[in-house]
């Protein structure tokens, strides 16, 4: 939960790296809080059936939206790429298979142009 809520208190930070787990377990937490909150739209009948979209769980994904990106440019940072691969995703299926084989390679090891390992930094 702690790098949940590290990545939303860097709500809007592109600059710098994230390591594999931040960026992991910051999906994971956002999912099972979209699980969640669309059960919730079920329950409280605000849930659409024709477009397939509850507000409150549409609401939720707007507000982290930017941190989404964030992290995710963060993370390419941590392989040392820049954030506009993040426009592979643009590219059906093949886009997001490269970018799936970016997100869960090592991170570079020594500094980079975006900084320090952040594995080093949790050392010190």
């Amino acid at each position: 939960m702690d790098y949940y809520l590290k990545v939303l208190k860097n709500y809007a930070v592109f600059e710098g790296r994230a390591r594999r787990k931040e960026y992991w377990l910051f999906l994971l937490f956002n999912i099972l809080i979209l699980i969640v909150l669309s059960i919730l739209d079920q329950i409280l009948g605000t849930f659409d059936s024709e477009t397939k979209k509850g507000f409150i769980s549409s609401v939720y994904s707007l507000a982290v939206i930017i941190p989404s990106i964030a992290v995710s440019i963060r993370r390419l940072h941590d392989t040392d790429k820049t954030g506009w691969w993040l426009l592979l995703n643009l590219i059906p299926l093949f886009g997001s298979l490269v970018l799936l084989i970016f997100f869960i390679s090592d991170s570079q090891r020594e500094t980079n142009r975006f900084g320090i390992n952040p594995k080093l930094e949790d050392f010190t």
